[in-house]
């Protein structure tokens, strides 16, 4: 069963093929995906793909990926889930992305701390990482700011439109 959790704005859910056109607004946005080390979709299979793959994900426990829904809409405004998840050693990256229309709402900052108290209570996890594009300035600050530590530098780390980019590695610790 999928763990649906809630905050006091938002619904963490399951994503389903329902959501593509959700998935579609957000990885269609060259504003969103410049610093996600993914091409911007095209076409709307790019983005049922998409679906599948955090479903088989979960299905295999290699991460698990919450749609983010404001309470009382229909659809979606981004993802944000656990990748590389590797419960044997009990830790998994963090990641999000949210449509820009909903930018600086503080809709990241709320999802993020749900999943993590999930993180740490229900999936044991005794890491929880990030890593981040050094130029991605609100994605850095976001995470510092909710407890995040910076660890260091990957070099040419993530390919971004053909283009190597370096990244700042980040971690909390239950």
């Amino acid at each position: 069963m999928f763990p649906e959790l809630a905050t006091d704005r938002l619904i963490l859910r399951e994503i389903t093929e329902a959501d593509a056109e959700g998935i579609y607004a957000c990885f269609s946005n060259d504003d969103v995906t410049r610093y996600y080390g993914q091409e911007s979709l095209v076409s709307i299979e790019q983005a049922k793909n998409i679906v599948n793959f955090f479903a088989n994900n979960y299905k295999e426990k290699r991460g698990v990926r919450w749609g983010i829904q404001i309470k009382g809409t229909d659809g979606i405004i981004g993802t944000i889930g656990f990748n590389a998840w590797l419960p044997k050693y009990k830790r998994a990256e963090i990641g999000f992305e949210i449509n820009p229309a909903y930018w600086r709402q503080g809709y990241a900052s709320e999802a993020i701390r749900k999943i993590i108290t999930y993180g740490f209570d229900s999936l044991d996890l005794t890491r929880i990482g990030a890593v981040v594009f050094l130029e991605n300035d609100a994605s850095n600050n976001l995470l510092t700011k909710l407890g995040f530590q910076k660890e260091g530098v990957l070099r040419n780390n993530i390919y971004q439109n053909g283009r190597p980019y370096d990244t700042y590695v980040y971690s909390m610790i239950k």
